[in-house]
């Protein structure tokens, strides 16, 4: 596989994905943090700095296996369910998911951890969550780490007719009842990937997910919900901490055309990789270029400060 990075020196690309990364799951210690009544869940594994890993839809923990199991002997790997996912908290009303209280379930996680600041990942909605509080919070965030989801700065330009196509689903999402039209295996289809015991971890989340609670993510960016959430989406202060952002170029609903200008917001170091060939899903399709790109970006800069 190939990538054009905007990096300035060549990677090493380590085998990180296999019979490994499906033990995982087995392997990661739960917590169980309350933010305000809403069960938050998150696993961890590994010593080090705290990487806080934070997942899109459709999805849940386990779609950043590969990376925790390649970067645990040096970092101590978190990941989170979202609320309305999994082992976390449903609350019904779609102002339960609004950005301001997605973001302080973040915050919550944090504070469990019992560290400061965290190195912030986030994918699909993820990185709408992770984007966002990085310039809500930035003395909360060593560095951010974005995978397929653009800044969402409001110059971001319009959406290409291509793109259009691509995300109609959406408009699909926000539609009375929509949630009732999905099911735990097509989730699982979507989102699994090509092996069968994965799919089958993927099921066994999604049998305990909430649909209406997963699509209330989509409506709470397009309606004012509340003043709180307004707030959240207007101030889009410049990114202050090093940045590293991945992007499948085959993505449809996420277009590549959404990455021009992206470091006119980001006061800190820039690092773009992209990825041909390759969809949504870049944690997964392309593992170990994500995990050991990951792994070299945030140790050369651990050097770079000591």
């Amino acid at each position: 596989m190939k990538s054009i990075a905007l990096l300035g020196l060549g990677l090493m690309v380590v085998s990180t994905a296999g019979p490994a990364g499906a033990d995982l799951y087995d392997r990661v210690e739960h917590h169980t943090v309350d933010n305000d009544g809403v069960k938050i869940h998150y696993v961890t594994v590994g010593e080090g700095p705290t990487i806080l890993f934070v997942h899109g839809f459709p999805d849940f923990w386990y779609t950043w296996r590969h990376q925790m199991e390649g970067l645990a002997d040096r970092f101590r790997c978190a990941a989170m369910d979202t609320r309305g996912y999994n082992l976390s908290g449903q609350p019904k009303g779609v102002e339960d998911y609004s950005l301001e209280l997605l973001q302080s379930d973040v915050s919550a996680v944090i504070d469990d951890l019992g560290v400061d600041s965290v190195i912030l990942v986030g994918h699909d909605w993820g990185g709408l969550i992770a984007w966002t509080y990085a310039m809500r919070y930035p003395e909360r965030v060593d560095r951010l780490i974005a995978l397929n989801l653009f800044h969402p700065h409001p110059r971001v330009g319009e959406m290409s007719e291509e793109e259009r196509a691509g995300g109609a689903y959406r408009d699909e999402f926000r539609k009375p009842g929509a949630h009732e039209k999905l099911t735990a295996e097509m989730l699982a289809d979507i989102a699994s990937g090509p092996e069968p015991a994965v799919r089958e971890r993927y099921l066994e989340a999604y049998e305990r997910s909430d649909f209406e609670g997963m699509l209330a993510y989509y409506h709470m960016t397009t309606r004012p919900f509340s003043e709180a959430n307004q707030r959240v989406l207007a101030a889009k202060p410049n990114i202050v901490m090093p940045v590293l952002q991945f992007h499948g170029l085959d993505d449809m609903a996420v277009h590549k055309d959404r990455l021009r200008d992206t470091w006119d917001w980001i006061d800190a170091d820039y690092s773009l990789v992209t990825v041909p060939h390759v969809g949504h899903w870049v944690q997964r399709d392309a593992a170990e270029l994500v995990t050991s790109t990951m792994r070299w970006w945030l140790l050369a800069r651990r050097w770079a400060e000591n």
